[in-house]
């Protein structure tokens, strides 16, 4: 499971570097008292031409999304950005690894009115496994549905990556921990599937992929749009529709996706075993054709692997 942090020794913070316990924020900037703060996880993986960080630009184009949903101004640009993340990666002489840039509030402002907190920036990287364990990966996961929703669209901007939303995805999590399961999966506010607490979901039926849409319940992932790719080009039709409640217990497989999960298979939901009960063919194979372009063992046709040393 994903467990403590595995310190590093540098965290780049507006231009400098500062040692890893020297980067701190005061216990009045708005990033702790309301979570104003905007964030990207990332994934680097040792390839055989190095480091490579995946799909760097899209993670860097969101985040300046993000910012720009929340009114913060970042005062650097998108490549200056993702050559922070890069140069964190090789300061810290890391190879796989977890990339997170942040952007938050300060300390100024009291209310709600953020106009006298500055605006900090900063990009922290650490060696992090598999985020829900090496044997998820093989063997699949237990999960529940969550009794904690996902919000409605045009309540929380959801397709912004900000800290503050995350106070849901721990209920989510908590609660399924707490039952003894590994993950759950969260309904949007008609009832209907979203996501998991920070992962996107997918179904196999009949050979067929189904996702929920970016309906404004759930994360626009970047791992999500990876997978669709690479399952269309396997040969695989995909379909963004609806998806109802009983049909996770109907799937012939579930699989998440994301950063941090990467690609997981789901054995049972609510202990209703879906499919075998094992970690599904298709879900398996989408994960090593993920891992096999992660890992530099496929070609990279998407331009998706962005060398650290380069």
């Amino acid at each position: 499971m994903s467990g403590r942090l595995n310190e590093a020794e540098w965290i780049w913070r507006d231009g400098e570097w500062l040692r890893w316990q020297d980067a701190q924020v005061h216990i009045l900037s708005l990033a702790v008292q309301f979570g104003s703060s905007i964030f990207e996880g990332i994934r680097c993986y040792q390839t055989p031409e190095g480091p490579a960080i995946f799909r760097l630009e899209e993670h860097m184009r969101r985040l300046m999304d993000s910012c720009a949903i929340y009114r913060m101004e970042v005062p650097f640009t998108q490549e200056q950005l993702g050559s922070a993340c890069k140069e964190a990666v090789r300061k810290n002489q890391l190879t796989d690894c977890y990339i997170r840039p942040m952007v938050l509030r300060g300390y100024g402002s009291a209310g709600m009115l953020p106009d006298c907190s500055p605006i900090e920036v900063y990009v922290a990287a650490w060696p992090w496994g598999s985020y829900l364990g090496e044997e998820a990966l093989r063997e699949g996961v237990d999960v529940c549905v969550s009794s904690w929703h996902r919000p409605a669209p045009n309540t929380f901007p959801v397709m912004a990556k900000s800290a503050g939303h995350y106070n849901n995805a721990q209920l989510i999590k908590m609660e399924a921990v707490a039952h003894g399961y590994v993950e759950a999966i969260a309904l949007g506010p008609d009832g209907l599937v979203s996501e998991g607490s920070g992962q996107n979901i997918f179904l196999v039926r009949d050979a067929e992929l189904i996702t929920p849409p970016i309906d404004g319940t759930l994360l626009h992932g970047i791992t999500r749009s990876a997978v669709i790719q690479l399952a269309s080009e396997a040969g695989l039709r995909v379909r963004e529709e609806t998806v109802a409640r009983e049909m996770l217990y109907t799937a012939d497989e579930l699989f998440f996706t994301g950063t941090a999960t990467e690609v997981v298979p789901i054995r049972s939901v609510d202990r209703i075993r879906i499919g075998s009960g094992r970690a599904g063919e298709v879900s398996l194979d989408l994960q090593k054709r993920f891992m096999a372009c992660v890992r530099g063992e496929a070609p990279d046709l998407h331009s998706w692997r962005s060398l650290v040393g380069s």
